[in-house]
């Protein structure tokens, strides 16, 4: 047992320390929608998060980077690169409080999935927690009967494809070194961000590349956050307190956006 404390409260403040590192990210991300599409973001910030792993890639060599479980690695990618994408639209079109809570739903859905994927069953206590829990999130979203767009809906997105993000995480840390989980989440995410990035691309602004090398390198720092909480408890254990993004991201669209 104490061990086993030990390992959730390490975990606790990784999984504390990505949400505040991401909040940053999403701030930055939010001025950057202001300048360039969303894809073109997400693109750039991949590619820089590969580069940085370039030392680990050239010491391990090929040896070091292949995996007994290729699709793991692949549906961990696609969904990661999902959550970004469809986040990073709803951040340039709706509040960044709203963005966050909405990418924070991932908690509420982590059960679902775990169910659907595994088998995990969800008592009649878990099901009232989800419910209540989505009910909370409308709530705050609509306390006055204001509309919710597309966009909402988008950013619901990035909640429901995180989850299963976390899910799979956790199932390739227990047999995966960090590094080579990140290698190929990089690699699937530029992949599937290049086409999009290329299509939408019409040059970026000077101003702007100091906030895109900020994105790159904090999403790696992230990246290596998560990671890490995920090899020290699982998903259901730790996945609440991704809420403290919301905290992070309101305090941030108050002071940069005057969004209450």
């Amino acid at each position: 047992m104490p061990g086993r404390q030990t390992n959730l409260r390490i975990a606790s403040i990784y999984a504390i320390l990505t949400s505040l590192v991401a909040s940053l990210v999403a701030a930055a991300t939010k001025y950057l929608t202001g300048m360039m599409d969303a894809s073109v973001v997400v693109c750039i910030q991949y590619l820089i998060c590969l580069m940085t792993l370039t030392p680990w890639i050239v010491k391990v060599g090929k040896p070091g980077l292949v995996s007994t479980v290729p699709k793991l690695h692949l549906i961990r990618g696609i969904a990661g690169w999902a959550c970004f994408y469809t986040y990073y639209l709803a951040i340039g079109e709706i509040a960044l409080v709203d963005a966050s809570l909405l990418r924070n739903t991932a908690p509420i859905c982590v059960p679902f999935f775990a169910y659907l994927i595994f088998g995990n069953r969800i008592g009649w206590l878990g099901g009232l927690g989800i419910v209540l829990g989505f009910a909370g999130v409308i709530f705050i979203l609509k306390p006055e009967g204001a509309s919710i767009s597309l966009w909402h809906g988008i950013g619901f997105l990035s909640g429901l494809t995180l989850a299963i993000s976390m899910i799979y995480t956790r199932e390739l840390a227990q047999t995966e070194p960090s590094n080579r989980i990140l290698f190929y989440y990089f690699l699937t995410s530029l992949a599937l961000s290049t086409p999009l990035a290329l299509i939408n691309f019409e040059g970026i602004p000077i101003v702007a590349w100091p906030a895109l090398l900020f994105v790159g390198f904090s999403i790696f720092i992230t990246m290596k956050l998560y990671n890490h909480a995920y090899t020290h408890a699982p998903a259901n254990s730790i996945a609440p307190l991704t809420y403290f993004g919301v905290v992070f991201a309101g305090i941030l669209g108050w002071l940069f956006w005057d969004q209450v």
